[in-house]
C-alpha cells in the first residue's frame, strides 16, 4: 500500500510535464489551448468583446473538456475503484487518448489547416485527453495540486519559500516539503512546454509522441 501510495504521488510532476507539452503544442499546431480551458474562455470573451465570431474550435473545447470529465467519472464509478487501483484505467485511457491524437496527427496532419475539420477533431481528443488527465487526478489522488494551472502552484511556490526563509519555527515547519512539491509541478510545466515548443519545430506532427512516451511511463507507474 505504502508503494503504491509512493508511485501516486509521483504522478502530478509528471503530469505536469505532459500538461506543459500537450498545452503548447495544441497552442502552436492547432490554434488552441488543450490543457487550459481558461486560456480558451479568455480568447473568446476578448473575441466578443471586439465584435468578431470566436473560434468555434475554442468554444467546442468548453463543452468537449465537461463531456470528457463527466465520461471519466462514469468509468470510475463503473469500476468501483479507488487510489491506485483506480488510477491504472485512467492512464491507460490517458494514454489511449494521447495516443489517438499521435496517429490522427501523423495520417490526416491537421497542423496544415489549424481552422480546419481535421485541426477540431485532433483538439478535441487532445482536449479530452486532459480533461481525462485532471479527473484521474481528482478522484485517485485527492488532495493533489493541479498539474497545469500553475498561478496557483507559483504563489504556492513563494508562499512555502517565504515561510523557508522565515525565523518562525510554525513557519518553517512542512515548508520546504510544500516548496519542494509546487516547485517540481511549476519546473515540469514549464520544462514541457519548451520540450513541446521545440519538438512542433523539429518534429512537425510527430511531437505528440513526446507526450504519449510519458503518459505510456505514468502508467507504467502504477502497473
Amino acid at each position: 500500500m505504502r508503494s503504491d501510495l509512493g508511485r501516486l504521488e509521483r504522478l502530478p510532476p509528471l503530469l505536469s510535464v505532459i500538461a506543459g507539452m500537450v498545452d503548447v503544442i495544441g497552442y502552436l499546431s492547432l490554434g488552441l489551448f488543450t490543457a487550459h480551458i481558461t486560456g480558451n474562455l479568455v480568447v473568446i470573451a476578448a473575441l466578443l468583446a471586439r465584435g468578431g465570431p470566436p473560434n468555434l474550435v475554442q468554444v467546442l473545447a468548453v463543452p468537449a473538456f465537461i463531456v470528457a470529465v463527466a465520461a471519466v467519472w462514469l468509468i470510475a464509478q463503473a469500476s468501483d475503484r479507488r487510489g491506485p487501483a483506480l488510477a491504472r484505467p485512467l492512464l491507460l485511457v490517458h494514454f489511449l487518448l494521447l495516443s489517438s491524437v499521435l496517429i490522427f496527427s501523423v495520417i490526416q496532419d491537421p497542423a496544415a489547416n489549424p481552422k480546419g475539420l481535421m485541426a477540431g477533431i485532433a483538439a478535441m481528443i487532445a482536449v479530452s485527453a486532459m480533461a481525462c488527465q485532471f479527473a484521474l487526478l481528482r478522484l485517485a489522488v485527492p488532495g493533489a495540486p493541479s498539474t497545469a494551472v500553475m498561478t496557483g502552484n507559483l504563489t504556492n511556490t513563494v508562499l512555502s519559500l517565504l515561510d523557508t526563509l522565515s525565523r518562525s519555527h510554525s513557519l518553517t515547519e512542512g515548508a520546504n516539503e510544500r516548496l519542494k512539491k509546487t516547485l517540481k509541478l511549476v519546473v515540469g510545466f514549464f520544462a514541457g512546454c519548451v520540450a513541446g515548443a521545440a519538438a512542433v519545430y523539429l518534429l512537425g506532427n510527430w511531437a505528440w509522441s513526446l507526450p504519449v512516451v510519458l503518459a505510456g511511463a505514468a502508467a507504467a507507474t502504477t502497473a
